[in-house]
């Protein structure tokens, strides 16, 4: 279980910061089932990790990030395997989206079909210069099955969503960049470093008050606009019982850095 015994899978934690890379750069990373039960091992291994306070997700090689699913896997299947491939698939990127620690996609090439709705699935997307992004599901006969269509929409709103779901077309990073499908785009030889950058920064806050935040958005925004804020003033309350919040009090008014216990 965990980070071992991993086929397409490479983990490495460095400063606190894990990052998972999709390593089967012969097929440009694509996704087999196999691929996405190791993804989900080594969240699920995370989560409860106290050495891991970030997770950077990237792909092996130079071209991909994730070119997509496996199409031999999926042309093999029935109505019923179909179904459940697509619940398995949006079970494991739904326990990325509600991961307590904060998820960066480093996308470093290709993220079609499978790699964008992993993409999505992260809090935050940092993209190279030379990443191309789409889901081009429409093109093999097939929808997103991932949570696709739910994430771009709502990222999105539904016609942008629907344009590039509907045409399968591709956009590149700059033009991700600027519907917001990814936060920053970076030279390709900076985007690892951008993304540990912001990763450590992301670490060095408060655990406990990043685990609520990612809550407060992940969960408030599919709520109506005064539930969302209960729940955000109900956050806010507990958090005011934290060890964190009396250290990062602690420490602004004696003018040092902060060192939160995470609890």
């Amino acid at each position: 279980m965990g980070y071992e015994n991993l086929e397409n899978v490479r983990t490495e934690t460095r400063d606190q910061i894990l990052i998972v890379t999709i390593d089967r750069p012969k097929v440009l990373n694509a996704l087999n089932a196999q691929t996405v039960e190791e993804i989900g091992r080594v969240f699920a291994e995370a989560r409860g990790d106290e050495a891991v306070r970030a997770v950077i997700v990237t792909g092996g090689g130079e071209k991909a990030f994730v070119a997509g699913a496996d199409i031999n896997e999926l042309a093999r299947q029935s109505p019923i395997s179909g179904k459940e491939t697509s619940e398995r698939g949006q079970f494991i990127f739904s326990q990325i989206e509600r991961f307590p620690k904060p998820v960066i996609a480093a996308i470093n090439g290709f993220a079609l079909g499978g790699g964008c709705e992993l993409a999505l699935a992260c809090h935050i997307r940092i993209a190279s210069e030379k990443a191309q992004i789409g889901l081009p599901e429409v093109s093999l006969g097939i929808i997103p099955g991932y949570g696709g269509t739910q994430r771009m929409a709502r990222l999105l709103g539904k016609g942008k969503a629907l344009e590039l779901i509907c045409t399968g077309d591709r956009i590149g990073a700059l033009e991700a960049e600027k519907i917001g499908l990814v936060n920053k785009v970076v030279a390709p030889e900076a985007l690892l470093a951008t993304a540990e950058e912001m990763a450590k920064k992301i670490a060095s806050r408060s655990p406990v008050a990043v685990r609520a935040a990612i809550e407060a958005v992940n969960v408030g925004s599919e709520m109506g606009f005064e539930e969302g804020q209960f729940l955000e003033a109900t956050l806010f309350g507990l958090l005011c019982a934290s060890e964190d919040m009396k250290e990062g009090m602690a420490a602004f008014l004696e003018k040092r850095p902060a060192k939160f216990p995470g609890k």
